[in-house]
Order: C-alpha cells, then sequence, then structure tokens
C-alpha cells in the first residue's frame, strides 16, 4: 500500500513525468521517470516523505525502497560513495593535510570531519569531492570550497557552516540572516564628486534561480532551458532597463568583439571554477544582456545561474544603487530565486550568501598603495576587500584598485553598502591627508 501511495504522489508532482511504473514488492516499486524539468521537485513527491536518488538527465529506472517508518531512499548502492570517488577524495585530503596551503577549506576540513563527510550525497549526486576539489587542485586559493546544488549546504554543513562563520565574520550555524530590506537609496550620495579618486563604480548580487541545482549539476538540457528563460524575462524589462540579450553560442565575431570593447564578454571559468568541475557544456545557456547606456548588465550562468550588475563611470553610489534595485525588484516578479531562511540567497560559492550583494570601486589611492599593508589595515578595518583591478586574483593595473564590501551575511542588502560607502570615504578622507 505504501508504494501505491508513493506511485500516487509522484503522479500528482508537476515536475515529474511518469513513463512507466511496477509494484516491484511489497516494500519498493520500479518508476521510469523523467523530470520536468529538473528532478529537484523529486525530492517533494513524496509528499514530505525522504527520498534520496541521483538527478535524472534522462528517462531512468529509480528503484524506491519504502522504510517501515514509511519513509523511502534510493537502493543503498545508489547512495553510496564509488569507490574511484573515495580514491580521489582519500588522495585529494591527504594532498591538502601535507600542503601548506592557507585555505578555509584546509584550516576546517579536519580528520574527523573529512570521516563524518566523505560517505555522503545529495539526492542531485554531489560529494564531498564535489565541494573540495577546486581547493585541492588549487592549493593557493582563499577559500577553496564550492557548493554543487543547494542541498550541500546542508549535507555537508560540518564543513560549511564553520567555513562561513570565519568568511562572513562571525555568521554562527545558530544565527539566521536577516529578511531582504535595501532602505532608502536617498541617503546615498556621490562619494567622490570631483572625480579625484574613483574612476567607476558598480553594484551587483547573485541568484540562483529555484528548481535548477548550480553549474556542476546542470545538465545540458537544463542550461538551454534557463537560457530560454532568461533571455524571454529580460526582453520585458522596460525604460532604463530595456536592452538585448545575447547568447554565447553562435555569437558572431563582430557581436563578440562588441562585447569584449565594452569589457563585457566573460570567458569560460577561471581555474577555480574549472576545478569545481563549473563549467560543462560551455558555452550552452551562458549569455549576457546589457542596457543601451551600457550601465545595466547581466550574466546568465557564468559562475552563477544569474549575475545582475549596475555600474557606471565615476562615484555615484546611489545611482548605481537604485538601478539594481528597481532591476532586481522587477526581475524576480518574473523568476523565483532560491532563498534560504537561515542562509539567504543561495549560490555557489560560500562567500556569496545571504545579500550576495558586492559594491565596489575602482579607485586611486597612490599615497596608500605605497604601503600595501597600512592599505590592507584601513580597509579591514571597515570589512572591505582589496583586490586587483580585474578582480579577484588579479594584480592592480596603474596603481588602480577594486576595493568592495566583504560581509554579505548577517545584514542586510542596505547595511552591507552603507558599509562600503562608509569604509570607501574614509580611505579618501586618509588619502587627502597623506
Amino acid at each position: 500500500m505504501r508504494s501505491i501511495s508513493l506511485l500516487r504522489r509522484c503522479l500528482s508532482n508537476p515536475r515529474i513525468v511518469i513513463k512507466k511504473w511496477s509494484v516491484c514488492n511489497k516494500h519498493s516499486l520500479c518508476i521510469s521517470a523523467r523530470p520536468r524539468p529538473a528532478v529537484a521537485g523529486l525530492a517533494r513527491a513524496a509528499g514530505g516523505n525522504r527520498l534520496n536518488v541521483q538527478r535524472i538527465a534522462a528517462p531512468t529506472i529509480l528503484h524506491l525502497a519504502v522504510d517501515s517508518d514509511g519513509c523511502t531512499s534510493a537502493r543503498k548502492a545508489a547512495a553510496m560513495v564509488d569507490a574511484a570517488t573515495m580514491e580521489k577524495l582519500e588522495a585529494g585530503f591527504s594532498k591538502l593535510q601535507a600542503s601548506d596551503s592557507k585555505s578555509l577549506l584546509k584550516k576546517y576540513l579536519t580528520k574527523e570531519v573529512f570521516d563524518a563527510l566523505k560517505n555522503k550525497k545529495t539526492s542531485f549526486g554531489s560529494t564531498l569531492l564535489d565541494c573540495i576539489q577546486s581547493g585541492i587542485e588549487n592549493l593557493d586559493s582563499g577559500v577553496g570550497i564550492y557548493a554543487p546544488d543547494a542541498e550541500s549546504y546542508t549535507v555537508f554543513a560540518d564543513l560549511f557552516d564553520p567555513i562561513i562563520e570565519d568568511y562572513h565574520n562571525g555568521f554562527k550555524k545558530t544565527d539566521k540572516h536577516p529578511p531582504k530590506n535595501w532602505g532608502d537609496v536617498e541617503t546615498l550620495g556621490n562619494l567622490d564628486p570631483g572625480s579625484e579618486f574613483i574612476v567607476s563604480t558598480r553594484v551587483r548580487c547573485g541568484r540562483s534561480m529555484e528548481g535548477y541545482p548550480f553549474n556542476p549539476c546542470l545538465t545540458e538540457g537544463q542550461y538551454k532551458e534557463m537560457e530560454d528563460k532568461v533571455s524571454s524575462t529580460l526582453s520585458g524589462l522596460e525604460g532604463e532597463l530595456k536592452g538585448t540579450f545575447y547568447p554565447l553560442t553562435g555569437m558572431s565575431k563582430e557581436v563578440q568583439q562588441k562585447l569584449i570593447d565594452d569589457h563585457f564578454l566573460f570567458k569560460e571559468g577561471d581555474r577555480f571554477l574549472q576545478a569545481a568541475n563549473a563549467c560543462r557544456f560551455w558555452p550552452t545557456g551562458r549569455g549576457i544582456y546589457h542596457n543601451e547606456n551600457k550601465t545595466f548588465l547581466i550574466w546568465c550562468n557564468e559562475e552563477d545561474h544569474l549575475r545582475i550588475i549596475s555600474m557606471q563611470m565615476g562615484g555615484d553610489l546611489k545611482q548605481v544603487y537604485k538601478r539594481l534595485v528597481t532591476a532586481v525588484n522587477d526581475i524576480e516578479k518574473r523568476i523565483p530565486f532560491s532563498h534560504n531562511d537561515r542562509l539567504g540567497f543561495l549560490t555557489f560559492c560560500p562567500t556569496n550568501l545571504g545579500t550576495t550583494v558586492r559594491a565596489s570601486v575602482h579607485i586611486k589611492l597612490p599615497k596608500l598603495a605605497a604601503d600595501k599593508a597600512k592599505l590592507e589595515e584601513v580597509a579591514s578595518k571597515y570589512h572591505l576587500q582589496v583586490r586587483g583591478t580585474r578582480g579577484e586574483h588579479t594584480e592592480a593595473e596603474g596603481g588602480v584598485y577594486d576595493i568592495s564590501n566583504k560581509r554579505r551575511m548577517g545584514l542586510t542588502e542596505y547595511d552591507a553598502v552603507k558599509e562600503m560607502y562608509d569604509g570607501i570615504a574614509e580611505l579618501i578622507k586618509i588619502e587627502k591627508s597623506l
């Protein structure tokens, strides 16, 4: 009876197409199913029962066993981490421990934590190796870990939670991220009206589309489906946000050169993303949208499902932030985003959770820059992050730094931007006094 009850619940789930089914015995049934559009919905198919299955890219036979307590799970063989993966995990852990890596991964992946997590899997089939392989391959990583799907933050919480707490200034596993609050935009202003220091200002946020895993778990079909949804949604933007969507697949050399000249075209992921398996099926499903004034930009399926960006020359943070707020509020009416009550908005990298907001300036601080240690000290006091001109893992070009807020969790969107606003104002004040 439990098998028939489970089948009925699967049949009633709008995300699943049942192809065939048969009762194997009174405790299990076989289902040939395909996702519509993703198997994420299958986890809810049992009406609250626990259902652990791997993601499905094509019609697949699932063997579902009904436990004596009424819960369901995939056969144990499907839930086990295979021998080849386990071998890579053990070798990778040994390599990491023997290295002089300063990453948060090495700091918190103790032998105890490793042993507790090495046999675990998410319902998408993601293992601990999927989370840590980038940090193992790139020992110079600052963090060294990614979440291949949203479930990873829960399944591998023993590793993610302390890393999140360390990076996000003490955001403990018992803490809860506050509700979204963009605040009063009018309280911000122009940080550099005389254009002496700030070259440009940019505010961006990341968003994941609800019902889809992150890049390492996406199928080629899902990439295409997501691109179609994003393109269709953005075509409805009006006013200052109205623009054009450019798919990377089949892009003409003329359009490609235009986007390169505008510094809009993103490349296939760097070595950190490559090692995290985040660049599969490239360039399928990837695209770029920008408005006519080139002050509003969206990257589709680069590192995150969506990177929503507002930017312009000079230091008018108020104008840049206001444009982003307007855009995000409009888009989320059309596309549901992945959100967690404790962690806030969920994305691929644990450094980019909560608000996911990164407010930054390209700024010239020649006197402070002459003493990099002093610059870092002042920036740290105001929770700012100093990067090279072209972002993380790059050097400063012509004395121009990319400086942004570091904190994204445990505070509101407005507070994250205001922290950057106050910090940059203080850096300019110190630079003038030197």
